[in-house]
């Protein structure tokens, strides 16, 4: 079977490696263009098109997705199938080429997580389970009917990054027997629920400032959702604060102030206390300067 495959990330890698060690045909990959990366700015491509590169692959990184010239070059493979992992969205012209059509690999239990962001957001509303979904594209976004979905349990202490090497995993293993399903026409086509369905909105600067308002599991798993990027943060004493891990402790301390909170330390310690519980501070970084512990940081500095 011809595939071409679609991605743009490291969360992609996995599943066009498993595709390539396989059996089947990898005509071609697409990714985005080349762009500025890093500290440096310097011009490099995106990690899906370096190892494309890398394993000697044919890689097309259009501007547009709609260029007529972009589409018959797509066109010409004559591919089986299209393979989309973490891409742009696909116009119909595109995602109807192939003759067994086109499937993505989406990082929820569609319907529940529609969107940009569904592992942060599964981590951010403190669900216990995810896992991974393959579907057939549809004119509107994540709605296509699902071929199969994988699950996947979320530790107490899984952050943003630890969640997500665990679904690159899951995601590669399922975009394969994904493939292989179609290749021998054993499957089944599920519709999506639509009243089921949740959005997982892109991940903005608003999103990660810290709502003192909002209860301590909520505040602690905005910072388990959004570690270790862009990370939740917090302003006080005209600093920015970025922060990374934090624990639920019963609070000493009996905080009044529903809308805002109260900071104590010791010499090793940062405590927080809200309006209803204690976060104790156990990573955080001071604006303009590095990530370190909480111990680390109080060596030299102090947040009061």
């Amino acid at each position: 079977m011809k595939i071409v495959f679609m991605g743009t990330p490291e969360f992609a890698i996995p599943s066009l490696e498993k595709l390539v060690n396989s059996n089947y045909s990898v005509e071609l990959v697409v990714s985005a263009p080349d762009k500025e990366r890093g500290r440096g700015k310097q011009i490099s491509p995106t990690p899906i098109k370096q190892f494309a590169i890398d394993r000697g692959l044919k890689v097309l990184t259009p501007v547009s997705l709609k260029d007529e010239n972009f589409i018959e070059q797509l066109r010409a493979v004559q591919a089986d199938l299209f393979v989309i992992v973490a891409f742009r969205i696909l116009p119909k012209d595109v995602f109807s080429i192939p003759k067994r059509g086109s499937f993505n690999l989406h990082g929820s239990l569609l319907p529940k997580y529609r969107g940009a962001a569904p592992i942060q957001w599964s981590l951010i509303n403190g669900d216990k389970e995810t896992g991974v979904t393959t579907f057939f594209l549809d004119e509107r976004v994540d709605t296509g009917k699902i071929i199969l979905r994988e699950t996947l349990a979320i530790d107490d202490d899984d952050d943003f990054g630890s969640l997500h090497d665990k679904m690159i995993i899951l995601g590669a293993e399922t975009v394969l027997k994904t493939v292989d399903m179609i290749n021998k026409g054993f499957y089944e086509l599920n519709s999506q629920d639509n009243s089921l369905a949740s959005p997982a909105p892109k991940i903005t600067k608003e999103i990660c400032k810290i709502d003192w308002s909002k209860s301590v599991y909520q505040i602690h798993n905005l910072v388990r959702g959004l570690s270790p990027y862009p990370a939740a943060f917090f302003d006080y004493n005209e600093k920015s604060y970025k922060v990374y891990k934090t624990k639920v402790i019963e609070s000493r301390i009996v905080n009044d102030q529903q809308d805002s909170f109260v900071i104590n330390q010791t010499k090793k310690e940062i405590f927080i206390h809200t309006k209803d519980g204690c976060l104790q501070i156990l990573e955080l970084q001071q604006e303009g300067r590095k990530r370190m512990s909480a111990e680390e940081f109080l060596r030299g500095s102090s947040i009061l």
